[in-house]
């Protein structure tokens, strides 16, 4: 025996508007969330690849019995110590003429280019870095990473007299960071 139902399935209004409120109630909560995570993370991206370049610098001088500098660079080819901020990018290179400030001459090779990601602020109280591969290891120097946010969520990576790097989220005194009202 076959049973028909005529009744329709389907969901009511009340349902329908009270589904739509919890979406929204979520987005309205996630959101804000979601965008700190991504901020959070194309920080951490400037960051790691700072503290990489670090390495490569320190590392380098040391196989090479030389010296390595690090500059700010918006051409990934010379140096460009007149700009106020590492955000353009910046090189590492082999400074064969050992100048300070390090200026990358034709014949010194660029051992690694880096671009900065947008909507960062990097800045330092150093215009180049220098590793060397024995005595004094590097110029000591605090680089700054900001966004939008400011100050409160800014980070540091402090080097050492010896080259050595760690990560702060205050500076070399223990003190806040500042970061600029504008981040470009």
């Amino acid at each position: 025996m076959q049973l028909h139902h005529d009744r329709q399935c389907g969901v009511t209004l009340i349902e329908l508007i009270v589904t739509v409120s919890i979406i929204g109630i979520l987005l309205t909560v996630g959101a804000p969330s979601f965008a700190e995570i991504q901020q959070n993370a194309v920080r951490r991206s400037a960051l790691n690849d700072y503290w990489h370049a670090i390495f490569l610098a320190r590392n380098e001088a040391i196989k090479r019995n030389g010296v390595v500098s690090m500059c700010k660079s918006s051409t990934g080819i010379s140096c460009d110590n007149s700009a106020d901020t590492w955000s353009k990018g910046w090189i590492v290179f082999e400074n064969i003429d050992r100048d300070e400030p390090a200026q990358r001459d034709t014949n010194e090779p660029v051992l690694r280019r880096y671009n900065a990601g947008d909507d960062i602020s990097i800045r330092s109280n150093r215009n180049t870095f220098t590793f060397r591969p024995i005595t004094q290891g590097a110029v000591n120097g605090t680089i700054v990473f900001c966004d939008q946010r400011g100050s409160r969520t800014a980070r540091a990576i402090i080097i050492s007299h010896t080259g050595r790097p760690r990560q702060s989220s205050t500076d070399a005194s223990n003190r806040p960071l500042i970061c600029p009202t504008t981040v470009t």
